[in-house]
Parts: C-alpha cells; sequence; structure tokens
C-alpha cells in the first residue's frame, strides 16, 4: 500500500499457500479487506492457476487465474521484484 501511495505502480503474483489468502481472515488480520483497498488503489493482484488447482481451493472472485507465463511476463517488464 505505501507504495502505492507513493505513485508507484505495483503487482503481486500469489503461489502457494499465497493463493488461499482471501479465505485466511481473522479476528486480528482482514486480509480481504486488505487485498480489496490494494486493488481499489490500482494495485494488481494475480493467482498462479496450477496452485489453486493442486490445492482444490476455490477460483478468485477479485483477482485473475494467471500461468506462469504471467508471471515471467510480470517480472521480464518490472523494475524490481520482491519475493515474501
Amino acid at each position: 500500500m505505501f507504495a502505492l501511495l507513493q505513485g508507484d505502480e505495483v503487482k503481486a503474483f500469489l503461489t502457494g499457500k499465497g493463493v488461499e489468502a482471501e479465505q485466511l481472515d481473522t479476528a486480528k488480520f482482514k486480509i480481504s479487506e486488505q487485498m480489496q483497498t490494494f486493488l481499489e488503489q490500482g494495485g494488481q493482484i494475480f493467482i498462479c492457476g496450477s496452485c489453486l488447482k493442486l490445492r482444490q481451493s476455490e477460483i478468485s472472485t477479485t483477482c485473475p487465474v494467471s500461468t506462469l507465463q504471467d508471471l515471467y511476463t510480470l517480472i521480464k517488464e518490472a523494475d524490481k521484484v520482491l519475493c515474501f
């Protein structure tokens, strides 16, 4: 969010357990609300389709299901890449 508020373009590609982020809300951490705010501020979130399939998870209602080709393109076009 900070980077978006500074005027930067921010894109996130969720893999592994990250694809379940929308279902991980707790009383203390409202992850789905934070994701929605991020999107409303101009951020983009992509979700790995292979990871969704492996986890037999539901398709995201707010983020497009994406491929490794999409991830490659994001990385290739990015000035900076952060991994968590």
